[in-house]
């Protein structure tokens, strides 16, 4: 709680801060347009204002998350070395065992039992040490607001180029996300490479790629074996619920961004464009729970009546449930695509004779196809990486088959059984989600670097 009431005060400084600078920087600009001065103040207000703001909090914000990140590690060290000797001799869990029960003891988080004597000393020494801890963080974030807030609205004056100086700001901030989020890629890659490897020192390459049987049953103690890791049935299921969803999302999302962009009135448009979206933030296990209870038994039924044997359960009722949740992703893409293709080439279509239809299919659609693939692609992305809809929905039987009626199981699935339980994440059991993953990941890579390629290779220029 304390560290919000820091950072708070934080944010209340930066307003203050920023409010300062703006009316120094004002009524700077006042005096020199009443004085008729040649000079003008180089930067807007509210470039001042920032960069008051800047210099007031983010310096201090900055001694604030390392202090929080390095006092607890101080904290503990001097409490380590007021331990006995038996107990600071510890090392690895046991001590880190022994530092929880102390800091429990000063947060008051232990009630009841005998505290040992040397546990009393250590929890009040533990106190008193985040309280100076605390004290001293205070101060240091205290003096930097103080320094940066006098010395930035100090410096204010016409000649400050504040513009420049917020902007060089704002491009270290674009170029520090860009690089977190490139690395934390790069990392979630190289932890999935490292365990895929180690899985494949147990399981063959070539049996986990090829195998058509999957039963990753424990190994039996003294024989050494570790179960069917083929990964046929898990890539034929995963494929089989994607080409469901898409058969049932292009068409419908498809014509849906053609009606919107070309028939429906501006008014209907601006009403039902935010009502499709709204189907790609519903939550996907709310998808799965309507296809368990819903359209599973529907389609069982309708089945049933015309003597054909699906299951409720099965790669039709979470494709066709699936297909629904990425409706907008194909209709909302595709028809910004098609509203961007330029007016002049259906002026010159309607010109020449042309019905609207055959402007559409015939003008329309082609200028626009770079895009709506890749749309189409991008949404197959989404349908292959999906996960609660087929855990409730598909009926999680990993078989090798083309039939939609039946169960089948994915690889999203699949990682989610073999990294639930207790199962050792040091056995090929648990180190066989790492593999697939990576291998997952690798397929929704293709289709995304795929989706480019065409937007850019088929791409259109237009004036």
């Amino acid at each position: 709680m304390n560290n919000l009431i820091v950072i708070a005060a934080l944010l209340a400084v930066m307003t203050l801060a920023y409010q300062l600078g703006m009316a120094k920087s004002g009524k700077q600009a006042s005096r020199l347009a009443r004085e008729k001065n040649h000079q003008a103040m180089h930067s807007r207000p509210h470039h001042h204002g920032a960069l008051v703001a800047f210099w007031a909090t983010v310096p201090a914000f900055a001694i604030f998350l390392l202090w929080s990140w390095f006092a607890p590690w101080m904290v503990n060290q001097m409490v380590i070395a007021q331990l006995p000797d038996h107990l600071a001799q510890l090392s690895g869990n046991e001590l880190n065992a022994v530092l929880r029960r102390i800091s429990n003891i000063a947060n008051d988080f232990v009630s009841g039992g005998v505290l040992a004597d040397w546990e009393i000393a250590a929890a009040q020494y533990y106190r008193e040490m985040q309280e100076i801890a605390y004290a001293i963080m205070l101060a240091l974030v205290s003096a930097a607001v103080a320094l940066g807030l006098f010395l930035s609205y100090r410096k204010v004056n016409p000649a400050l180029r504040a513009r420049n100086a917020m902007e060089k700001v704002i491009k270290a901030v674009l170029i520090i996300s860009s690089t977190i989020a490139i690395l934390t890629t790069i990392g979630i890659v190289l932890s999935m490479v490292g365990e895929t490897l180690r899985f494949f020192t147990y399981v063959s390459p070539t049996d986990f790629f090829f195998g058509t049987t999957w039963n990753p049953r424990f190994s039996t103690v003294g024989t050494g074996q570790q179960g069917e890791f083929g990964l046929l049935p898990l890539l034929s299921g995963t494929l089989l619920v994607a080409s469901v969803a898409l058969l049932v999302a292009i068409p419908l999302g498809l014509l849906s961004a053609i009606y919107l962009a070309e028939y429906a009135p501006k008014r209907l448009r601006n009403v039902a464009k935010p009502i499709i979206e709204i189907l790609a933030g519903i939550p996907t296990i709310v998808y799965g729970f309507f296809a368990l209870v819903t359209v599973g038994p529907f389609l069982a039924g309708l089945g049933d009546s015309v003597g054909l044997d699906i299951r409720a359960t099965s790669a039709l009722t979470a494709g066709v449930v699936m297909g629904i949740m990425i409706i907008p992703f194909i209709s909302s893409l595709s028809d910004d695509i098609l509203t961007q293709v330029p007016k002049s080439l259906r002026d010159g279509s309607l010109g020449l004779g042309a019905t609207k239809s055959e402007t559409i299919r015939k003008v329309v659609l082609p200028a626009a196809l770079p895009g709506i693939s890749g749309a189409v692609l991008l949404a197959a992305s989404r349908a292959v990486g999906e996960t609660m809809i087929v855990v409730l929905a598909a009926g999680n039987s990993p078989n090798l088959t083309a039939n939609p009626f039946e169960a089948v199981s994915t690889m999203t699935v699949t990682i989610v059984n073999q990294l639930t339980g207790d199962n050792d994440f040091s056995s090929p059991q648990s180190l066989v989600a790492f593999a697939l993953g990576l291998t997952l990941f690798v397929i929704t890579l293709i289709l995304n670097i795929v989706a480019l390629l065409i937007v850019r290779k088929f791409r259109e220029q237009y004036d």
